[in-house]
């Protein structure tokens, strides 16, 4: 059952990873990102998803971990 599970969550980071390629390759246009004032070089839409993209999957990778430690200190008191 585990590996049909790793062949599930491969083929959806695959389609996800390739509906960044399509969505990159058809918006071209350069943007940049304002926030409280200030802004970023211009950066094609597609760069962009792909990098907020790439550091959700590791946040969300790495935010179980940081709940299994929590609960493991919080049986200790």
């Amino acid at each position: 059952m585990r590996i049909f599970t790793n062949f599930i969550s491969s083929v959806m980071l695959a389609m996800g990873i390739g509906a960044i390629a399509i969505f990159s390759i058809q918006n071209i246009k350069p943007v940049s990102l304002k926030f409280l004032g200030f802004e970023s070089i211009q950066f094609p839409v597609g760069v962009l998803l792909a990098f907020c993209a790439g550091i959700g999957i590791i946040l969300g990778s790495l935010l179980p971990l940081l709940w299994q430690q929590q609960k493991q200190t919080d049986n200790y008191f």
